[in-house]
């Protein structure tokens, strides 16, 4: 049950909590470049999500073998001859989002996910583990590439995936092609982070109350633990107090100077003593 819970948390992690771009900002070259459409963006996002779930297998393989002193060599290779072959692929079976894409699929070797996640993770993890993770942070990645492409051909060319929005082209807004522009993408890139970040918060944030037990923090009085305190049965002897015992809190020093002074009589006492 564990490993499945571990396994299910490496996955979902890379989507919000750990998105690759909206929230560790890695990859954000390639992101603000081809993503003036969302066809590109998906396209872009496949294209590292394959690479990243391959070459996190081969160097979780690979991690017992290589030397540390090479690895980071090791690792560039690696990626680098997924990517040829990748780029190969597209070249023969989608031209088209091959030649949209440009150079961006060769530059896929220095990605800073790629390279980042063999290194952070492939390295320490298992096959299967790694496996996972490559694939939570690649639809993470193309999930904010998505995100991005979308509302900017929405904006910028009163299109998506190619087809016309009939609310930006007929009688309604008009298309602003400053979305179109690297001004837009850093400025759609900027709202994305934001909101992620809010998200984030919002859903990840630790939540005293529903955390705190008595257990841990004895004393501790909210609703959650209050409850919990009540229901519980107790069979070997009288319930431990509500508040921590009186004895245990020194009482205040009400009088500027209070404590110099008690210091001062002790420090006396002790002169006399010897």
């Amino acid at each position: 049950m564990e490993k499945k819970k571990s396994a299910g948390r490496e996955l979902v992690k890379g989507i919000l909590k750990e998105n690759p771009l909206f929230v560790l900002v890695l990859g954000t070259c390639p992101a603000l470049a081809v993503t003036t459409s969302a066809a590109n963006g998906v396209g872009m996002g496949i294209a590292a999500t394959v690479v990243l779930i391959l070459s996190n297998l081969v160097i979780s393989l690979l991690r017992k073998v290589v030397p540390d002193r090479v690895r980071i060599p090791v690792y560039i290779t690696v990626i680098a001859s997924l990517v040829t072959i990748l780029q190969f692929l597209l070249e023969a079976y989608l031209p088209e989002l091959n030649k949209s894409l440009g150079i961006f699929i060769p530059l896929i070797t220095v990605n800073c996910i790629i390279l980042g996640r063999a290194e952070a993770y492939a390295r320490n993890n298992g096959p299967w583990l790694s496996i996972l993770d490559g694939l939570g942070m690649g639809i993470g990645f193309t999930i904010a590439l998505l995100f991005m492409g979308g509302i900017r051909e929405i904006l910028g060319f009163g299109t998506f995936f190619g087809m016309p929005v009939p609310w930006i082209t007929e009688g309604g807004l008009q298309p602003m092609m400053i979305f179109g522009l690297p001004a837009g993408g850093f400025a759609i890139f900027g709202l994305m982070v934001a909101i992620t970040n809010s998200l984030t918060r919002r859903f990840y944030k630790r939540q005293p109350l529903e955390t705190m037990d008595r257990a841990h923090y004895p004393g501790s009085v909210s609703p959650s633990t209050d409850a919990i305190y009540e229901a519980t049965e107790v069979h070997d002897g009288p319930r431990p107090s509500r508040t921590p015992d009186p004895s245990a809190v020194p009482e205040a020093l009400t009088k500027p100077g209070a404590l110099v002074a008690e210091t001062s009589d002790k420090k006396d006492e002790s002169e006399e003593a010897k």
